[in-house]
């Protein structure tokens, strides 16, 4: 999942439209007000302030969806979620390469995440602007639709490329992972895909998917820290 795992859908195209004219209403901030000392060198955006009510109210809404995604709980293993922040890059704003900070703090409380992993949920669909695209390991560029996310390891190296035409808004946030490590993670996506897969064939009381499953929570129990 280095460069990414692409989640369609976690919200609706009604529900995207939705949240966007709600933030676009918004007063908007430098995006530097959330970045680390390296990465404020590379970053030209605007954000939603953190302790905006709408913020608030449509980070919420996404947490539900979240939720309600069994790829997004299949892949990440949530433990605690970041509370979604949302940004807006206009014509001439752009990332450079950086890294995410490994452990996020929300001003002004006690809570604290370790960023195991990092995610971009789309609100403008691609034909909406030009460049923007985010580009992790120098994998293949990624645009997508609006209601459609992005899921990736924080320690990813990667980069929004300039907007030359248009405005793109997502929102953005981290997960601390009941497993840690990124390939453990991945050997664990790819069992219970395994597993789901057999089942729809030969149904989940085949003793075969019993025993999978066994072994899917058996590591599941060695790896997951919680």
């Amino acid at each position: 999942m280095s460069a990414g795992l692409p989640i369609a859908g976690v919200l609706t195209r009604a529900e995207a439209a939705e949240m966007r004219r709600a933030i676009e209403a918004e007063p908007w901030i430098d995006g530097n007000a959330t970045s680390g000392a390296q990465s404020a060198l590379a970053k030209h955006n605007r954000q939603l302030p953190e302790d905006s009510a709408v913020a608030r109210e449509m980070g919420g809404r996404i947490l539900d969806a979240l939720g309600r995604s069994a790829l997004f709980v299949a892949a990440a293993l949530p433990l605690k979620v970041y509370p979604p922040l949302f940004n807006r890059y206009g014509q001439g704003d752009g990332f450079g390469t950086h890294v995410d900070n490994a452990i996020r703090i929300r001003r002004g409380s006690d809570f604290r995440i370790r960023s195991d992993l990092s995610a971009t949920l789309f609100l403008s669909d691609p034909d909406e602007y030009d460049g923007g695209e985010l580009i992790a390991d120098e994998g293949a560029p990624i645009r997508l639709r609006a209601g459609d996310m992005i899921l990736y390891p924080a320690s990813t190296l990667h980069r929004v490329t300039p907007v030359t035409r248009g405005s793109r808004l997502a929102s953005f946030f981290w997960i601390q992972s009941m497993v840690r490590d990124d390939a453990a993670r991945r050997t664990l996506l790819e069992l219970d895909g395994a597993i789901q897969a057999l089942a729809a064939t030969h149904g989940q009381s085949d003793p075969r998917i019993v025993s999978l499953t066994g072994v899917y929570h058996n590591l599941l129990r060695r790896w997951a820290d919680c």
